[in-house]
């Protein structure tokens, strides 16, 4: 009586799974349009006549921001796409091709599929905020410029009026980056759960894109305000608190706090399906 195969190893798999992700062009597409929004802003400040108003004219002169203008930007609704359209592709995609149902009989586990899965997502999103990140800081210090205090020492201008230096700049811009990271993952979370009912992207994408929209309605109308803490894009626009001094933690603690929750019941129900879900 022959052996049972033996499962994959975790290098092998997740590398197959980072292969697969970053050989599609569709993702090198989307990362691009994305690089491309933080210099079109910058180009934009730079050509733009009259005063400014919001956070953006914060940028002015103070390139250092722009990184965290654009991912506020961005999250609203480019981020998640970006995220959705990875999570649909993962699992809806390759049950419409017909790809998901070998993986389902392979000797790699179904729960070692599901966590393959969700890191080929969070690779995308984490490509795509570092893209975000890079873009925006050289297009920043190269067409903004930084603060006129640099030389005394400064980096970035904050939105309370004091001055930053380098280094806690850096730490800002990476706190920035990591909290939008998190986020995004409670969307991939929620896209993959969707993904794992459904062999059509298309309904994934509708259906979380609509979701986001849908909540930021909701959490727009004050009759419903009781409900608002629990909607998933409450909190969304905590990131540009890191431009405060003192940093304000309160936005950030929750929002993370919410993306967790989020993150943890979809991954309940990705589980509970792919488990139970026919080959």
């Amino acid at each position: 009586m022959s052996a049972p195969p033996r499962p994959v190893s975790w290098p092998r798999l997740l590398g197959a799974e980072l292969r697969w992700v970053l050989r599609r062009p569709r993702t090198w597409v989307m990362v691009a349009l994305l690089g491309a929004v933080p210099v079109l802003m910058a180009i934009g400040l730079v050509l733009a006549d009259g005063p400014r108003r919001g956070l953006l004219s914060e940028v002015v002169g103070n390139g250092l921001t722009l990184p965290v203008a654009a991912l506020t930007l961005l999250m609203a609704l480019l981020l998640p796409l970006v995220v959705t359209v990875a999570a649909a592709d993962a699992i809806a995609g390759e049950a419409q091709h017909g790809t998901l149902r070998g993986l389902l009989l392979a000797p790699v586990g179904r729960l070692r599929l599901v966590a393959m899965k969700a890191f080929g997502v969070l690779v995308v999103a984490a490509v795509a905020v570092a893209v975000v990140c890079v873009v925006g800081l050289v297009a920043g210090w190269a067409l903004i410029g930084p603060p006129a205090v640099v030389g005394d020492g400064g980096a970035l201008l904050t939105m309370s009026g004091s001055v930053l230096d380098l280094t806690s700049a850096a730490g800002r811009i990476a706190l920035a980056a990591l909290w939008t990271l998190g986020q995004l993952a409670a969307v991939g979370a929620v896209a993959l759960a969707v993904s794992s009912f459904t062999e059509h992207p298309l309904v994934v994408l509708s259906s979380v894109l609509g979701g986001i929209i849908l909540s930021g309605v909701l959490g727009a109308i004050p009759a419903l305000e009781p409900i608002r803490p629990f909607l998933l894009t409450d909190g969304w626009a905590a990131g540009v608190d890191v431009l405060r001094d003192p940093l304000p933690t309160a936005g950030l603690v929750s929002s993370t706090g919410l993306a967790a929750g989020w993150f943890a019941a979809a991954a309940v129900v990705l589980v509970s399906r792919m488990l139970r879900r026919d080959a």
